[in-house]
């Protein structure tokens, strides 16, 4: 976490309106701020590379690269940052997948408090896989 105190999330996910949504959720958090967006896997990469943010809370399914392969590029470039995977369906073998590439952290993007949940897990150097 940066000195001032604020964490900066990079949100990836390829639906603008999904983007603006956890925006604002991830925002009404105090000391949190979304510091970048990227619509699919390879912008979440260049955008990683850009702002180095704290957490990032990457959707699965997305065009060009899914979220497993940016996860495992983002863990080998930095292994200490913690990526929250969110998507529409989850299940125990995307969780599994998840944790393969690195990823510290899992949920429904459908279930708000459990992305606060995880995002306040992944600050904590905890896990978060809820099922």
């Amino acid at each position: 976490m940066k000195g001032n105190g604020v964490v900066r999330i990079l949100v990836v996910d390829d639906n603008p309106a999904v983007r603006r949504y956890l925006r604002g959720v991830l925002e009404q958090h105090d000391g949190w701020q979304v510091c970048d967006e990227a619509g699919d896997g390879q912008e979440a990469v260049e955008r990683f590379r850009q702002t180095r943010p704290d957490v990032i809370l990457l959707d699965f399914q997305m065009p060009q690269m899914n979220g497993l392969d940016a996860a495992r590029i983002i863990t080998q470039l930095s292994p200490e940052t913690p990526i929250l995977m969110v998507t529409l369906y989850l299940t125990h073998q995307l969780s599994d997948e998840a944790r393969k590439a690195g990823i510290r952290g899992a949920c429904a993007k459908t279930d708000i408090s459990s992305v606060v949940n995880g995002v306040g897990a992944l600050l904590r150097e905890e896990t978060y896989f809820p099922h």
